[in-house]
């Protein structure tokens, strides 16, 4: 039992010998430092350090006596509520000094981007993690003014994206979108992703109309690739032979390319249907 409260108060930062001393002392009335180094199994010599530590951060009394002097725990809830508050005091000043570093390593993020020799920037990302997905919405928040997008929607767009674009919108910008219908639709029902209908997907559809996408659908393959200011491409590399793990993502960070790309854009948009249409064209079968 000891040595579990021993190895729960090192977590704290109490040293091995100094867990031991408070247990000494938690469990003893006023002693004297042999008593305590004697109880403890500890050197003689090492028990003062500890016991001016303990006296100088009030978790107890030193009393003097005629002869000797001798040592006494202060309530332990009075002293849970010291070592609570130098923690909260401790992460606070973390947490501040970690928001000032910050404020100083912000202006110098990609700022001698202009210098770079070449006129073609690529990135390729790898494997089905959460890091492709922040990539994505780091490009969607640093997106000025419009952004051209195309996929397949086998599964529902995350909420972080949804809400990214939404803000991207209302401060002015414009997207664009192809949505391939498809058969193999997924919907995310509860926590769980499921077979789902024509009518989600268009469900889905009117929602992304709803906040201002201008929008068309294609029941034709369409590759997964989003286009921001006409400068810099997103592509995602899918092949339904391989594990999702195996997926990777392309950016392109090039004006030349970026507009090329635009044009297939656009052959892809001049093809597809309106909502409405698609709509109707369904109730027709």
């Amino acid at each position: 039992m000891e040595n579990e409260i021993i190895e729960r108060l090192k977590t704290l930062g109490f040293k091995e010998y100094e867990a031991k001393v408070f247990i000494v002392l938690l469990k003893g009335a006023s002693m004297s430092a042999s008593e305590i180094a004697k109880e403890a199994k500890i050197i003689r010599n090492s028990i003062y350090d500890v016991l001016k530590s303990f006296v100088q951060k009030g978790y107890c009394n030193e009393i003097e006596t005629n002869s000797i002097q001798k040592y006494e725990l202060i309530n332990p809830e009075v002293i849970l509520d010291k070592i609570e508050f130098n923690i909260n005091q401790s992460k606070t000043k973390e947490i501040s000094t970690l928001k000032d570093t910050f404020k100083q390593l912000l202006p110098l993020y990609k700022s001698n981007a202009g210098n770079e020799n070449s006129n073609v920037n690529i990135e390729l990302i790898r494997g089905y993690n959460q890091h492709r997905e922040a990539k994505f919405i780091e490009l969607l928040k640093n997106a000025k003014k419009e952004i051209h997008f195309m996929i397949k929607l086998e599964h529902y767009i995350s909420e972080d994206v949804d809400e990214t674009a939404k803000k991207f919108i209302k401060k002015g910008g414009t997207i664009r979108s192809v949505y391939e219908t498809g058969k193999d639709i997924k919907v995310k029902k509860g926590n769980k992703w499921q077979d789902g209908t024509i009518n989600d997907l268009i469900k889905i559809i009117e929602k992304y109309e709803e906040y201002g996408e201008i929008l068309r659908v294609n029941n034709e393959s369409i590759p997964n690739l989003t286009i921001f200011d006409r400068e810099t491409v997103f592509f995602n590399i899918k092949d339904g032979s391989l594990p999702r793990h195996n997926e990777a993502d392309i950016i392109i960070r090039n004006k030349e390319f970026a507009n090329n790309m635009i044009k297939v854009f656009e052959s892809y948009w001049e093809k597809s249907l309106s909502l409405k249409e698609f709509k109707k064209k369904e109730t027709l079968k």
